[in-house]
């Protein structure tokens, strides 16, 4: 019975972690299949990597939604189809790949995320030519 009560906690910690970071990974690709910048923006680390066709930097949170609000102006979703998602072996983070088609071309996009306390952060974001 005390076996049991020890197991319990640690089952469901487990449990409880492994439902954050799937949300995380969900919520961020169900914003890019909107193009929705704010919605993605919110995962945003303290600085994240973007990384486009034509630039590429390390942009505070406030400066990447920005940046990416103007990426999709003139980039109108069509659509987001993940190609592959995964979780990195013996470390929390996660990353997805895959293929937006936007009105202006389609980009192979990857989005890598880490677990920074409780939440699921974007760290880098690439969006490259297909």
């Amino acid at each position: 019975m005390k076996r049991f009560f020890t197991i319990v906690p640690i089952l469901t910690g487990l449990f409880l972690s492994s439902f954050t970071l799937k949300v995380g990974i969900d919520d961020v690709i169900a914003a890019m299949q909107t193009g929705n910048s704010s919605q993605i923006a919110k995962f945003f680390d303290n600085t994240v990597e973007i990384t486009m066709p034509d630039k590429s930097n390390s942009y505070s949170k406030s400066q990447g939604e920005l940046v990416l609000k103007d990426f999709f102006a003139t980039n109108i979703v069509k659509s987001f189809e993940v190609i592959h998602k995964g979780q990195n072996a013996g470390s929390q983070s996660q990353y997805c790949i895959g293929k937006l088609v936007t009105k202006a071309g389609t980009y192979r996009t990857t989005v890598y995320m880490k677990q920074k306390g409780d939440l699921q952060v974007i760290q880098e974001l690439r969006f490259e030519n297909h």
